[in-house]
């Protein structure tokens, strides 16, 4: 089984992308320099907005997550898993994490990228506050 969720969202110039463990796509419009995990900002859906369908497929403890972020000629994917404890109740936020820590904005645990591994010419494009970003979300489990 596999469901596909495809986001809009914006760059914006205090996009550093340099937080070691996490990144984080928000529909948040404003950004300071400590939000450093940030790679996409007024972004069309944050946790709670996702299909049940996706959350149940992610909330299966097999199950792969697959997170294509694009923008301009650049791509970036990451890839980690979900979690039976992923509730997806935040309003604004989702967030691939690298560990195993889960709250209410978690949309993926065990990423093999976080935002400083995203290449500094796709963060470059990220910077300018009129780049359209597409997120593209997918959750897969072999039942």
């Amino acid at each position: 089984m596999r469901v596909i969720e495809i986001i809009a969202a914006y760059g914006h110039p205090n996009i550093r992308a340099t937080h070691k463990t996490t990144f984080e796509v928000t529909k948040e419009s404003h950004l300071t320099l400590r939000g450093d995990c940030i790679v996409a900002v007024k972004a069309s859906k944050g946790a709670v907005d996702l299909s049940w369908r996706f959350k149940n497929i992610a909330r299966k403890p097999n199950s792969k997550i697959t997170v294509v972020i694009q923008a301009g000629k650049f791509k970036e994917t990451a890839i980690g898993h979900g979690n039976p404890q992923l509730s997806f109740k935040h309003p604004a936020d989702l967030v691939a994490r690298k560990s195993e820590f889960v709250c209410n904005r978690t949309l993926m645990l065990h990423s093999n990228k976080a935002a400083w591994n995203f290449p500094r010419r796709l963060v470059k494009v990220l910077q300018n506050p009129t780049q359209k970003v597409k997120v593209i979300l997918k959750a897969e489990t072999k039942e």
